[in-house]
Formats: structure tokens, sequence, C-alpha cells
């Protein structure tokens, strides 16, 4: 399973964002540091399932089926809040950083309302410029996979120029802690032709370069601007976007969010994540305090369209990191595995995963001994280079299956 990384600065929501998208206990507080080790989680995607256009009636094991729509599965880890000069140890920067390592993408929480200074700290809102807080967080990423790479830089150099050792070897050897492979490095290096030139003639800049651009390709980010329920919010989420054309900038404000998630739970609303509305089912057991909040909520999602955690989640997920969702059955032709269960899982895969790929996720035992595939929508056999589309039903026929 992908994890995605809840990150940024200390102080701006990430625990309260992590716990209105996951309801796992993190501990929540207006101080800096309040995560110091990281909180580990399970929230949804939403996607398309196939029981309507296969006329079956499901039974998921993996995940929920509600009108057609599958909630999947995806885990996300809350760590701890970086502060500047965190790749030299500042803070809980190493921490924080090693951190990182096990994340396949990022979301930064940012706090829109500038509220919190560069530590951290409560300040007067609109006092901290945002922007500043995603050019730091960039920054500190940066240098610390840049010091990786240049400690070893010249043992790389000898490597390719005396060794006539592979260069994309090397490089993903050094950086395989950071969950960074061989295509990620391959993408880089053939871009533009930044980095034509032999190993030897690579200036530092060059060296930042590289680290910068592995960084967007192999650990994608989207910004969740926070906090937005406060005045000095709306402002500041127009500046994200002019000042980070690249990144996908998603309105939230994590505290709505755990209130509704909480409210629902209690079944004093009818809400889902993501939902645009939300109906109160048990007025007469509100508080006047809690239909004055709710009033509240109600208006911030008339005005962004939503709070934005499940939109920020499904945003890192589907859209940086672009999984697709495929079905595994048994039984190509009631789609159900061996105890019956009508499309029992649904997998979240990269785009340009194979049929083989599919059979080793499931299995190691099944990727092994592939033989073939079947797309049971179709009936058609198909191959392992066969490359998975999103919603393919497919059946894995493998050898060792047989057995």
């Amino acid at each position: 399973m992908m994890i995605a990384g809840v990150v940024g600065k200390t102080n701006v929501g990430k625990s309260t964002f992590f716990s209105a998208a996951t309801l796992a206990p993190a501990k929540i507080s207006n101080v800096p540091f309040t995560t110091i080790e990281p909180n580990r989680g399970v929230a949804s995607v939403r996607v398309r399932c196939v029981c309507k256009e296969l006329g079956v009636i499901d039974n998921p094991r993996n995940s929920s089926c509600i009108n057609g729509i599958r909630w999947v599965p995806v885990e996300l880890v809350d760590v701890a809040g970086l502060v500047p000069d965190a790749h030299k140890g500042r803070g809980l920067g190493n921490k924080f950083l090693d951190d990182l390592r096990q994340a396949d993408g990022f979301i930064h929480v940012v706090d829109a309302a500038g509220s919190t200074d560069a530590n951290g700290n409560p300040c007067e809102p609109g006092a901290r410029d945002p922007v500043e807080d995603v050019r730091f967080l960039e920054h500190e990423i940066k240098m610390w996979m840049f010091q990786i790479l240049k400690k070893d830089w010249d043992k790389i150099v000898k490597g390719v120029l005396q060794l006539k050792e592979d260069l994309v070897t090397l490089l993903s050897s050094r950086l395989a802690g950071l969950m960074i492979g061989k295509k990620h490095i391959v993408t880089v290096l053939k871009s533009e032709g930044s980095f034509s030139k032999r190993v030897d003639q690579w200036s530092d800049d060059d060296i930042m370069m590289f680290v910068e651009r592995i960084r967007r390709v192999s650990k994608p980010m989207v910004i969740a601007a926070n906090k937005v329920d406060m005045p000095t919010a709306e402002a500041n989420v127009e500046r994200l976007r002019t000042e980070f054309r690249d990144y996908t900038i998603i309105p939230c404000s994590a505290e709505a969010e755990l209130a509704l998630r909480l409210a629902a739970k209690k079944g004093l609303i009818r809400y889902m994540p993501g939902d645009r509305g939300f109906e109160i089912i048990k007025k007469e057991e509100l508080t006047e305090r809690q239909k004055t909040g709710l009033t509240k909520i109600r208006d911030l999602i008339e005005k962004w369209g939503s709070t934005g955690v499940q939109e920020a989640i499904e945003s890192i997920y589907m859209r940086e990191l672009k999984m697709i969702p495929v079905f595994p059955v048994e039984d190509a032709s009631k789609f159900t595995d061996h105890k019956g269960n009508v499309l029992p899982d649904v997998i979240l895969v990269p785009e340009g995963t194979t049929a083989k790929d599919l059979a080793f996720k499931i299995h190691t035992d099944l990727g092994a001994g592939f033989l073939f595939a079947i797309n049971a929508k179709s009936g058609q056999k198909i191959g392992e280079g066969y490359v998975l589309k999103e919603g393919d039903v497919i059946k894995i026929v493998s050898a060792k299956g047989l057995k």
C-alpha cells in the first residue's frame, strides 16, 4: 500500500487533518511539537465500483461499497512538524526527515490564515506569509536530499568514470532508502537534456537541480491550505495559487471536517467525507453551541465547496500518484472469490501496472507461477505485459495457484 505523508511546519493543524481523515487518535494542541512519534492511520478514497456496470450486487471484503462508490483504504502518516534548518538537525528535524523516507507523496498542510510564525508559535492572523512556509519546506527537503547525495558524490563519480559502473544504478543505490527507484532517476536524467554533461562536471547547482526534480517526480505533493474558516485565509489561498501554479492548492478546514466526522459517528448528522453538505437528523440532541458550529460549517462548505480534507487525500493518491482501481477475482464468470464473495476486493495500482505486476501484488507465488490472466469483463485471455486499465476485473491463472 502506498503511503501519503501529512507534512508541514509545526502547529499548523496536521494532526487535526490526520484525525479528521482517519478518525484515529492523535494528540492535538496549539503548541509546537505536539506530534513527536508519527501517527499512522487509514483513510479512504472514493472510486467508481463496477458493480452497476456488471449488474451484480457486491459484498466487498477490503473496502465498502455505498451506492456504487467504493471506499478504498489508503494509509496516512502524520509526522513531526518541521522548523527552519531542520536539515541541520534543528528542532525534530532529523526525525522528521527520517520519517519522510517511507512516504510516496506528501500532503503539505499550510496555515493559510498566517496565524503561526516560522517556528510554529501562534501569532496575529495574517502576520505570517504561507507562501514562505511552502518555500521553506521545499528547501529543507531539497537540502536533506542534497546532503545524502553530496556525501558520496566522489564515490559516484569514481564508480562511473573509473569502474565504468552505471550512473542510474549508483544513484538508485544511494537513494533507495528514500523509496526512489530507477524509473524516477531515468525520468529526471532524460528531462530537457539538463544532465547530459559528464558526471564529474556536475556542479553543486546541478546536483541541487537533480534532487529538486527527483523529489517532484518520486514524492509529489499537494498543498492543503488549512484554516480557511479564518478571515485572513481567503487572500492567502489566492496568493498560494498564484505563486505555485504547478501545485494543486486545496482550501481546507481540518477542524470543520473533524467536527462533521465526529457528529456523523454519533448519529447526529448524515455526512460522508467529501460531501458538499450534510443533513442534521437529531436536531433535538444538539446543544446551542453545536447548532452554531454546524451553521458556520455549512456556510464554509457553501463558500469553498467542501472542507477540503477528502479532496486533498484523493488528489495525492489519484491525481499525483496516478493510482487506478482494479478488481481481482477468482471466478471470471461470476466475478467472485473462492468463497462466493462478489467483487470481493479492489486494489489501487499505479498507472502502467501490468497483469503480472498485479499477480505479484496479490501474492508472490501467483506472480512467480504466472501463466496468463483473464479480463473478466470481456472473457479474453491476456498476457503478462497487459497494462491494466481503470475498473478492470482480472483473474490471474498461475501454475502455483493451481496446485
